[in-house]
């Protein structure tokens, strides 16, 4: 038997360079992406093993399925053009391995036999786009370590209990990616020397680094769990809670931070990860308040600011509290959304050069002609006496922002040679604040510059002036005719030498304590045995005689406290599954599904949840929706369930590609019938899990079948693919508009109870 095995892998299979994504799909190599899905969902139509008995059927859809992958894929494609590369010289084909598979199963013997995949390489194809090796963990990952927290899990082959946390952590993944968490997966077999540095010594591990720092996890494998450990790493003071009670005050730390402050407006009592995320990735630059719109105590500052209480809202100030800088308001507030917004609004309209490492983002280096950043600083002093011309300057920057241009202060006495640098003990300037316009040339300190004659008042002649100045940048660069070289900006924010020295030592004995209790811990295992073995053989006796005495009257009484626990949660379980549908609102939110919200809707829904679509027309929209809204009322509290209707006028072409995989196992005519377009599918309802891929339908009541019609997909009428009339009751005159969805509620009842046959596709097809 071993014989016939190795000979059955030994059979030469296709080798991947005839494969020919272009001719499987009838292109030429110029096609584009519309041709290429128009090809793709014609030739899947036609070869589908379900609709089409040509023994060769599914092999051809195989091809088309691969060719689509790669010339749908930007990077596949491009390899292809270039090489001839279709992905697949790793590992045997998939023809292969379905010969071995069929060989095998002739023996009654499958791979789910073990629970483990033969093919390692199918099994980690989802690890593959977060595998780390060395040089890239320490070269980039622990540098990103400090923006972004990492979830890391280490595995290896014939892991079996990595293969019982895959599902659980392929969920998590998909999920904290999307809010901006790190993924890596190392591989023990083939990166010990990462392993090791990371200090796992057994596969699975799952670990977090944050600000380079490593963290195990040590809990069940469970989403809670995961999420709950990202969150433990992030710091506790990154977002403070906002009340009208320090609502000012904390607005007013902007002057002393020198960073633009943030304030998330949510109905959310805790704070989302999301936002920890996000705060904790600009941290360096802004600060963070998050106020709870429901709590009692936040009315003013709701009224304040003129605030949606139905909507996520984040608001950022700069130098003026009284009102934002900048606002943005979604339902859904997404990652790619709060980066956009938070990376435009990073710094004071005239924030204060503190360090050098500021001055460098704030007035970068000209690289091109038309990349030039001007800043216009302004040096002055502190306290009262200059608070009205920097006032001044700070309108002027307001009314004046351009890309090219970039205002910043400098305090005199704290920066005194940057100052000197332009003044050079000039007594027009003695006690005075001046206005210096300059670009930087080079890393080494070089940079040109124009300074106002006179001192900076503030005043509107003041403001013509420079005004004028600016203008005449934007033609004459030239103009900035001085030159020099400007020395390092002292670091005004850098803690005292006392505190330094306590961080580093603190650092230090964090290091010492994980080398020791962690790292090391397998070398410590003799030494902690011997010494653990000598203090039973000198206190065993005692402890076990305690121990003995006090068991009998502890054992009781725990057992009945546990049957009192287990009665209570049952109680709580019942009572909360009969109260998890009450109708949280007094009506029903449906959504139409378009391509503006097809991904977040259906494509990218949460894993779980599930979104019911109502087919409608224009002449039935009204009336259908009415009955529609009245039949899911009593499912309205459930958080996994969404409602939406689809218009189809618009998309019949989508739901025609659907409804192919509910179809009854009849031969498919070579074309459509001649009555394509005018087939009735207003009041059909479609519960779709995006995750999962699959759908339930249900289909209009016929008028005189009292039963009804719950939805059972084994009764899928034929005759929408073949032409063939089933009777006339089924035609829209028929039956009225609202008794099409009788028993619907019925339908939904199984729905939930999981009792509805179930169609898989192999993916979600584009709404257009």
């Amino acid at each position: 038997m071993v014989t016939v095995l190795v000979l059955a892998l030994a059979l030469p299979g296709p080798r991947a360079a005839d494969f020919d994504p272009y001719r499987v799909l009838g292109l030429g190599r110029a096609a584009g992406a519309a041709d290429i899905k128009k090809a793709y969902k014609r030739l899947a139509r036609e070869w589908h093993p379900d609709k089409n008995k040509d023994p060769g059927a599914e092999d051809k859809f195989i091809q088309i399925s691969k060719a689509y992958e790669i010339l749908s894929n930007e990077e596949k494609r491009a390899n292809f053009d270039r090489y001839g590369d279709v992905g697949e010289n790793q590992g045997y084909s998939q023809h292969q391995h379905r010969q071995f598979h069929h060989f095998h199963e002739g023996f009654y013997f499958d791979e789910s036999f073990f629970h483990f995949p033969f093919n390692s390489e199918r099994r980690d194809s989802s690890d593959e786009k977060y595998l780390l090796h060395f040089s890239h963990y320490m070269h980039e990952i622990v540098p990103d370590s400090f923006k972004k927290p990492y979830l890391i899990k280490i595995t290896s082959d014939w892991c079996f209990s990595c293969i019982h946390i895959e599902p659980v952590w392929k969920e998590v993944v998909q999920e904290l990616e999307a809010l901006g968490v790190g993924i890596g997966v190392v591989h023990a077999g083939y990166e010990r020397r990462l392993a090791h540095h990371l200090g796992a010594h057994s596969t699975p591990s799952i670990l977090g680094l944050i600000n380079g720092k490593i963290s195990f996890f040590h809990n069940a494998v469970v989403r809670e769990n995961l999420r709950q450990f990202v969150e433990n790493l992030l710091p506790g003071n990154l977002i403070e809670k906002i009340t009208d009670k320090n609502y000012v005050r904390f607005l007013s730390n902007w002057k002393k931070e020198n960073k633009p402050h943030v304030l998330l407006f949510d109905h959310l009592p805790v704070v989302p990860l999301l936002y920890k995320l996000t705060a904790f990735a600009y941290r360096d630059y802004l600060s963070f308040g998050y106020v709870y719109v429901g709590l009692r105590g936040t009315e003013e500052l709701s009224s304040q600011y003129n605030i949606n209480v139905y909507s996520p809202t984040m608001m950022v100030f700069k130098e003026h509290i009284d009102k934002p800088a900048d606002v943005v308001q979604a339902r859904d507030m997404k990652k790619q959304l709060m980066d956009d917004f938070l990376s435009q609004n990073k710094f004071l309209m005239a924030a204060r050069l503190t360090n050098q490492k500021l001055f460098q983002e704030l007035c970068p280096v000209k690289k091109s002609h038309r990349q030039r950043k001007y800043c216009v600083v302004l040096l002055t002093g502190e306290g009262d006496k200059f608070a009205k011309t920097y006032e001044a300057f700070v309108t002027f920057a307001l009314a004046n922002t351009r890309d090219t241009l970039r205002f910043v202060h400098v305090y005199s006495d704290r920066q005194q040679d940057f100052v000197d640098t332009f003044l050079m003990d000039d007594e027009r300037y003695q006690g005075k604040s001046a206005v210096v316009i300059l670009e930087r040339r080079n890393n080494a300190g070089r940079a040109v510059y124009k300074i106002l004659e006179d001192a900076w008042r503030g005043s509107e002649e003041d403001n013509f002036i420079l005004l004028d100045l600016l203008d005449q940048l934007r033609t004459n660069a030239g103009l900035l005719s001085s030159d020099t070289i400007l020395p390092d900006l002292n670091d005004e924010l850098a803690p005292i030498f006392i505190l330094r020295w306590i961080y580093s030592t603190l650092d230090y004995i964090s290091d010492c304590w994980d080398s020791v209790f962690h790292n090391n811990w397998r070398e410590m295992m003799p030494l902690l045995s011997l010494i653990f073995s000598a203090l039973f053989i000198l206190f065993g006796t005692v402890i076990v005689q305690a121990f003995s005495d006090s068991s009998d009257a502890r054992d009781s009484p725990p057992h009945e406290k546990e049957e009192a626990t287990a009665k209570s949660e049952k109680n709580d379980t019942s009572f909360s599954k009969e109260n998890s549908r009450i109708p949280k609102k007094g009506f029903v939110e449906v959504t139409e599904l378009t391509d503006v919200n097809y991904n977040s809707n259906l494509v990218r829904l949460r894993p779980g949840h599930m979104n019911v679509v109502l087919i409608l027309s224009n002449p039935t929209k009204t009336s259908l929706l009415q009955k529609f809204a009245l039949e899911v009322y009593t499912f309205t509290g459930s958080n996994s369930l969404h409602f939406s209707f689809l218009s189809l006028d618009k998309h019949r072409e989508w739901l025609e590609y659907l409804l192919e995989f509910a179809q009854d196992a009849a031969p498919i005519p070579n074309q459509y019938d001649k009555h394509f377009l005018e087939r009735d599918y207003t009041g059909y309802v479609l519960a779709l899990n995006g995750h999962k891929k699959y759908f339930c339908l249900f289909k209009p009541h016929r008028s005189g079948d009292d039963g009804g019609n719950l939805g059972s997909c084994e009764d899928y009428d034929s005759s929408l693919h073949t032409g063939e009339a089933r009777g006339k009751s089924c035609s829209p005159g028929a039956k009225s508009v609202k008794s099409k969805l009788y028993k619907l509620s019925l339908w939904m009842e199984r729905l939930l109870e999981g009792s509805l046959q179930r169609f898989y596709i192999p993916s979600w097809p584009a709404l257009d």
